[in-house]
């Protein structure tokens, strides 16, 4: 839920032009960052692309160090430099903004690991929209080749950009495209399905080398907020995935039906996400910005 009202906070303040720029809303897909983080530890490291504020969230960034990156704060993780593309954290590597060049980034991470005899795991994301990048097919034989510890995960949200993966894919079964690596495709709403797939993954991927992971999910926006998000496809196929395959939603009555928790207590939590939300975005928009003369503070790292 903090992730959800987190988003649909970016979101107004980009309509008000609070924030200005790229931003790529995750609305729909949170149970993927969620579900992943809850398979693995904060040691794993991550690397994502541009659709990274569930990411940032649960690898440990305050819901205010990410709405005043967006609004060019020095409050925010990366002091208002990074923006919605760029944020960063202890394992968390980002958020990138080049079509799928967060893959061979993150195997050369797995590479690190192996070489450090560290028992851990390097999680690569991607969208749709880069699995047919030639970077990411070197990046899987590279891996395999070395059975590096990875585990490369497509959130596939069925559009990249504007365009179907029907439309750009000779074939849409991402989980396959590994050939000689194993796959796995895992329905990306169900926050306990990826949960108990990335546990799997994780101990295959020490053992064995690296996995594939295809999270079947969908965006509830466009692909950015530039972009409405009804040209490509109707009005009715948004609200029939909000309504039928809604992650949040489909757990909640999981909980409520299992006895885990009663309405009345998850509409509590939810409150208390909301105005904490509330409370960060206020700060979002009244902290101070960099001063001028640290524009150019921590250009490279020494």
């Amino acid at each position: 839920a903090i992730i959800r009202h987190l988003e649909t906070a970016a979101s107004m303040m980009y309509g008000a032009k609070q924030i200005r720029g790229f931003c790529h809303l995750c609305l729909g897909q949170e149970a993927c960052a969620v579900g992943m983080e809850a398979g693995m530890t904060l040691d794993d490291p991550v690397i994502t692309a541009y659709r990274a504020h569930g990411w940032t969230y649960t690898r440990g960034v305050s819901p205010l160090g990410i709405l005043a990156e967006l609004t060019g704060r020095a409050s925010g993780c990366a002091e208002g430099k990074g923006g919605s593309m760029h944020m960063y954290n202890y394992n968390f590597f980002g958020g990138n903004g080049i079509v799928g060049a967060q893959v061979p980034l993150g195997a050369g991470i797995a590479l690190k690991l192996k070489y450090m005899k560290e028992q851990k795991v390097c999680v690569a994301l991607y969208g749709d929209g880069a699995s047919n990048q030639g970077q990411v097919f070197e990046a899987f034989n590279m891996a395999h080749l070395w059975k590096l510890p990875c585990i490369f995960v497509c959130e596939n949200n069925h559009y990249g950009m504007g365009t179907s993966a029907e439309r750009s894919s000779a074939s849409t079964d991402y989980y396959s495209r590994g050939d000689y690596m194993p796959g796995l495709r895992v329905d990306g709403q169900d926050v306990l399905a990826v949960r108990e797939a990335t546990r799997f993954a994780k101990e295959y991927a020490m053992s064995h080398g690296p996995i594939l992971i295809e999270l079947d999910t969908y965006r509830y926006k466009g692909h950015s907020m530039s972009d409405p998000g009804t040209s490509y496809r109707t009005r009715e196929e948004v609200q029939q995935m909000r309504k039928e395959n809604d992650p949040i939603m489909m757990l909640m009555d999981r909980m409520i039906e299992s006895d885990l928790a009663t309405k009345e207590e998850l509409k509590a939590i939810d409150t208390e996400g909301k105005e904490m939300i509330g409370e960060a975005r206020d700060r979002a928009v009244s902290d101070p910005e960099l001063p001028l003369e640290d524009l150019y503070h921590k250009i490279y790292y020494n």
